[in-house]
């Protein structure tokens, strides 16, 4: 049987500036590594349109949470690379702790809803 490719999941808002910071736990990258690289780790699921990732890059970079540099790509062209801030670090753990109450909370719910009857 063939595997069908997964169909790609919408992004729910004020999730992507945690999707970044995450993904530059691992390093400096240019905005078109970074959301290759989200696209890769969630296997196809998630795809980050060039007109939000730039704007949310800009809107990181302004409140401290990332920092951003001309530098040499591996391809030799100029690039901005961004990296993760002390700030930003911060922000990412903040984050990620609201995040996991809210999946826990929406797991809580969705299973209850299975267990009532109809």
């Amino acid at each position: 049987m063939k595997r069908r490719p997964p169909s790609r999941v919408e992004l729910l808002q004020g999730t992507l500036d945690l999707l970044i910071l995450r993904t530059l736990v691992f390093g400096p990258n240019h905005g078109h590594a970074i959301a290759r690289r989200i696209q890769r780790t969630s296997e196809d699921l998630l795809q980050v349109e060039t007109g939000s990732l730039y704007p949310a890059l800009h809107r990181l970079e302004a409140q401290g949470w990332i920092a951003a540099s001309w530098e040499l790509s591996d391809r030799g062209k100029r690039a901005r690379y961004y990296r993760l801030t002390a700030r930003g670090r911060r922000q990412l753990e903040a984050a990620r702790t609201k995040w996991d109450s809210f999946a826990r909370a929406m797991g809580l719910v969705l299973r209850a809803a299975d267990l009532e009857p109809s």
